[in-house]
């Protein structure tokens, strides 16, 4: 179990992780309506974040990263729960926005880099406290 650090309060999420290999612009990065990643220069082009506990290496600035997120929250297609490298306010103002607006929303917490590829192909569950654990030790997809 690891602890980590919330940024922004939500419900508490387990899912298959997806450990991102490289940062991603939320703008033209990910498709809103389907929350696929978009962005074909992506190495995890085509990986679906929705429903997954989401690990980014960090992000590729836009300002409008924050309506993308928003409206994941909105439309369905949210991660799960999103485990940053490093805190992106911008980003995160679409889930602090989407709260406010009466919306569900995951919760978004800081974690060392270092410690993401253990969570790799594994499905991992955050609780309210911040905590992030295995949900399994076998990897995803094997008994």
């Amino acid at each position: 179990m690891s602890a980590a650090e919330i940024l922004v309060p939500g419900k508490a999420g387990e899912g298959e992780a997806l450990v991102l290999t490289a940062p991603i612009s939320f703008w033209g990065g990910v498709d809103p309506k389907t929350g696929r990643i978009a962005d074909v220069r992506h190495p995890q082009h085509g990986e679906v974040i929705s429903g997954r506990v989401l690990f980014l290496p960090g992000t590729i600035g836009s300002s409008s990263a924050s309506a993308v997120l928003m409206e994941l929250v909105h439309n369905g297609r949210a991660p799960a729960a999103l485990v940053l490298h490093e805190p992106d306010a911008i980003l995160l103002l679409g889930l602090i926005v989407a709260r406010e607006m009466g919306w569900e929303t995951p919760m978004a917490v800081r974690l060392e880099r270092g410690q993401f590829e253990r969570f790799r192909d594994r499905r991992a569950s955050l609780g309210t406290g911040g905590a992030i654990s295995l949900s399994t030790d076998s990897p995803v997809g094997t008994p």
